[in-house]
């Protein structure tokens, strides 16, 4: 943009990745708004479980405050939300709702709800669980932005009379993910939190294969696993992995494996972090199908689907080095092209424009720190 533009994040969590997603999410999103020259306040509840294991505790990337309650946050911050161009409360903020009342009566500038949840959160709200987002305040809100795409964003603005919907997928940070490649430790790769819904999956396409193939190497990583999961003999176990070592682990594998929500994956169109991080690694990736997943990547030549443990084997036993590499390299490409934070940044931007109705207001520039 012409200008840069005061932004507050109330957002789950910017200083711990343990546990969740949003935190990469959100640390790319705003190192890229920065880079590009915007003033990035982002403000998190102090919370204990993310206390006790945050890998990034100072952002280098715009400022980044604590608050203990909504008193605090209120006390503290009503000036930077009433003065700011943007505005956005994240899915998963704790008091969610009362957050989103508060910052919609507050702010003058545009405000947004950056849904990193949009189908859990739509059956949430079919379900009358109202956790982080109220039907009401959905059109009180200026933007809708969503992780997940497709045609679940016209039914959302359709049925909740949303004012404008706009999907902002995830992204990665380029400085962070390269395909410098170590020596190879792992045939397959998972990384993700454990779930219930997805534990089938990874049963399936990594346990499994992990089973029939004795002389394989395999790992997943990732916390809250059960104690009662009985792991393969060559299978490693990693509880958590900081994202300052996500890219050691994806390049360290032949094939990295992906799995969706089920949730994600009824509504499709709704890539994950991790899908984008392996693949610009340059580490070819074995996905799960879901509806809309060729429009982010080509299958067969940018990802490799699996429905059963045997499509994982015929991969990890029968694909060239040659093939597998050039999967890899292509699947790179493409994020680079579509899917940096730099690109999700300036797709921001449009969309704050378009709000705005392509009108700045006049407002008083802030530094925040």
């Amino acid at each position: 943009m012409s200008e840069p533009l005061n932004i507050v994040i109330l957002g789950l969590s910017i200083t711990s990745s343990w546990g969740n997603g949003h935190a990469t999410t959100y640390r790319a999103l705003v190192h890229g708004l920065s880079t590009r020259g915007h003033n990035v306040l982002f403000l998190e509840r102090d919370q204990p479980w993310y206390a006790k294991n945050r890998d990034l505790p100072n952002p280098p990337y715009g400022t980044t405050y604590l608050y203990n309650d909504l008193d605090e946050l209120k006390d503290r911050f009503t000036d930077e939300v009433a003065q700011a161009d943007l505005v956005i409360v994240g899915s998963y903020v704790p008091d969610g709702v009362e957050v989103g009342r508060w910052v919609v009566d507050t702010a003058r500038g545009v405000t947004a709800f950056y849904d990193i949840d949009t189908p859990v959160t739509l059956a949430k709200l079919v379900h009358g669980d109202y956790e982080y987002l109220h039907p009401d305040l959905i059109p009180r809100y200026e933007l809708y932005l969503s992780f997940t795409g497709g045609p679940l964003l016209s039914w959302l603005k359709r049925s909740y009379r949303a004012q404008r919907v706009e999907p902002l997928y995830c992204s990665v940070d380029p400085d962070l993910h390269s395909s410098d490649f170590g020596p190879i430790e792992y045939d397959l790769g998972y990384m993700g939190t454990y779930s219930e819904d997805r534990q089938p999956a990874v049963q399936e396409l990594l346990l499994k294969p992990a089973r029939q193939w004795e002389k394989g190497r395999f790992a997943v990583a990732g916390p809250q696993y059960p104690e009662s999961i009985a792991w393969p003999p060559n299978v490693h176990r990693i509880d958590h992995l900081p994202p300052a070592a996500h890219r050691r682990f994806y390049t360290s594998q032949r094939f990295t494996l992906n799995v969706t929500r089920h949730e994600m994956i009824r509504a499709g169109y709704s890539p994950s972090v991790r899908l984008f991080e392996a693949a610009a690694c340059g580490t070819p990736v074995i996905s799960d199908y879901w509806q809309g997943l060729n429009s982010f990547f080509k299958i067969g030549e940018e990802i490799l689907v699996a429905e059963r443990a045997e499509d994982v084997l015929r991969y990890l036993h029968e694909m060239s080095e040659t093939e597998r590499t050039r999967i890899g390299e292509r699947a790179r490409a493409r994020v680079l092209a579509a899917h940096t934070s730099i690109h999700r940044a300036i797709e921001l931007e449009n969309h704050v424009r378009r709000a705005r109705g392509g009108c700045p207001r006049p407002r008083i520039i802030h530094s925040y720190g």
